[in-house]
């Protein structure tokens, strides 16, 4: 027992330094949605910030042994052991705090099951370090008195931190089986407490974009009338929607609206199957997450998941865009309704869009016209404003309920949202997401505001093989409406900037940074009083390349 406490010692304090150098690794993971392509995509992406820290571990503990073993010349008393694990233990929680106090764009949340992978992590470390310890002990026997078995055993002993991406995987791997048991329980929950009340309506949202706006539209006009709770934010996965219906959803609401997003075929289905929706929304279909669904036929048929779920005497609500949608409206038989289009549901004339927000004349089929006004900026969103009329329409609301719903509007937070400033610079700030609709929509409105027009942008990402071509055609389409360009990330952006070029846009007015702090500071140095600033698009943690 005294020979061995050492080496127990060691593999204690070794699984502890990987648990807490696992930080960021972690951090990747939940990202991803706990998704293991995802993450294995990111881990291939940042590979340096992904290996780095198991191989400062490694690194580290061979440092520490060189003094050991040259000086112990087959001779490790306890002390040496107890240095070692006091530098392996140190070492990780370095890495750790230096995981933490990185800035990080969407914060890294302790949840429940975190805390479960957190378990199954330090155990997996555990058993890799304790079967490698094991592995030396057999090959150099406990004392080591050999100096090349001491070697030997450095090496068997710094060789699990060294795969630590992988044994993150792992532990995610074998935590999936509880983590599909658990979400089970809770999605069975969720659903028995949304069908408890018979007359509760139930509404999902979904689309390649627009579906945020829609739902926060549709729930601020369905207020005027009704108790509704509609999914914050842009909370759209199956564990997300649960859990709000199950920590928010009372029996005084009357209407539930649920955003229902999907990075594979079969996720709106999934969802569909919890919130058994009567009434179904579908906003757009578009080449959005091509770097899962591959091909855009796959997008219809997943978003066309939440329309067949509809039970035949449901609503399905289509918004015109000449295309997949209207295609789909085409195909639908059970009751629907379509707007945007003049003399279908809903439509508007007399569209004035500026830096303000909008005026227009809303029609709904059977009904006199009449005038409405919204501070939403651009004409994209009088389209999500028809698709919610057409439902508030369908659930009795009359048209002065409409008409002061549309008017208490307010800009989703990182969506067009316009921002002033004490330096007479006015932002606009369209963070959260970009696509190939959303930014031409985006230009629109930046392109209707008077003075130098500034963007700044890292461009899209998650279109797979098509990525580089929509970002060359949104710097060739940038070009006609801005004066400088900001662009975030050089190799990302590249294509943006080739985009550019290729218009003949003054170089000069191209600048790159390598994050969006950089960016930042860039901005600040070149604006004055009477500039727009878009930020168009911000990349998460895992894409960023500073």
């Amino acid at each position: 027992m005294q020979r061995i406490w050492p080496h127990l010692l060691l593999c204690l304090a070794e699984a502890t330094a990987m648990v807490l150098a696992a930080r960021g690794l972690l951090h990747y993971f939940q990202l991803e949605s706990y998704q293991f392509r995802g993450y294995f995509k990111t881990v291939s992406r940042q590979w340096r910030k992904a290996w780095l820290p198991g191989l400062i571990l490694g690194i580290g503990f061979a440092v520490c042994c060189v003094p050991v073993i040259l000086l112990g010349k087959g001779s490790y008393p306890p002390p040496a052991f107890i240095m070692l694990a006091a530098v392996q233990a140190l070492l990780g929680f370095l890495l750790y705090r230096q995981a933490v106090k990185t800035p990080q764009k969407k914060k890294f949340v302790m949840t429940a099951r975190m805390k479960r992978l957190y378990a199954v992590l330090a155990l997996v470390c555990a058993g890799a370090v304790g079967l490698n310890i094991w592995i030396a002990v057999r090959r150099c026997g406990l004392a080591m008195e050999d100096p090349s078995g001491a070697w030997e055993a450095c090496l068997w002993y710094i060789r699990p931190s060294l795969f630590l991406p992988l044994l993150t995987a792992l532990a995610g791997l074998i935590a999936w089986p509880i983590e599909r048991l658990i979400f089970r329980l809770y999605f069975r929950d969720a659903e028995k407490k949304l069908l408890e009340n018979p007359r509760l309506i139930r509404i999902g949202i979904t689309g390649s974009y627009g579906k945020t706006s829609t739902k926060f539209i549709l729930a601020e006009i369905l207020g005027q009338k009704y108790n509704v709770l509609a999914t914050p934010a842009s909370f759209n996965t199956p564990m997300g929607v649960t859990r709000i219906i199950r920590e928010r959803l009372s029996p005084s609401h009357q209407v539930f609206i649920g955003e229902m997003g999907a990075r594979h075929v079969g996720e709106i289905k999934e969802l569909s199957h919890l919130v058994h929706p009567q009434i179904g929304i579908l906003t757009a279909v578009g080449p959005q997450h091509l770097d899962t669904f591959k091909t855009v036929e796959r997008i219809e048929k997943t978003k066309y998941e939440l329309i067949d779920a509809l039970p035949q005497d449901g609503l399905a609500v289509f918004l015109h865009d000449g295309g997949i949608v209207s295609k789909l409206y085409e195909k639908t038989e059970k009751p629907k309704m379509l707007a945007g289009r003049e003399n279908a549901d809903a439509w508007a004339t007399d569209i004035s869009v500026s830096p303000s927000g909008s005026h227009f004349t809303l029609h709904l089929l059977g009904w006199e016209p009449f005038p409405c006004e919204t501070v939403l900026l651009g004409r994209h969103n009088i389209g999500n404003i028809l698709a919610a009329c057409c439902v508030a329409k369908h659930l009795g609301l009359n048209r002065e309920q409409i008409k002061r719903g549309i008017q208490q509007l307010k800009p989703v937070e990182h969506r067009l949202q316009l921002l002033k400033t004490a330096g007479g610079v006015t932002v606009i700030d369209d963070a959260f997401n970009t696509n190939p609709t959303s930014s031409k929509e985006a230009l629109a409105v930046l392109s209707s505001f008077p003075g130098r027009r500034v963007i700044v942008t890292p461009g899209m990402v998650e279109l797979g093989p098509e990525e580089e071509k929509f970002n060359e055609e949104f710097g060739r389409a940038m070009a006609e409406c801005v004066d400088v360009a900001v662009l975030v990330g050089k190799k990302h952006t590249a294509p943006i900037r080739a985009g550019l070029e290729a218009t003949g846009f003054p170089t000069e007015h191209i600048h790159t940074a390598a994050g969006l702090d950089e960016a930042i500071r860039i901005v600040n140095g070149i604006l004055r009083p009477g500039d727009v600033v878009m930020y168009e698009n911000d990349l998460p943690d895992h894409y960023s390349e500073s």
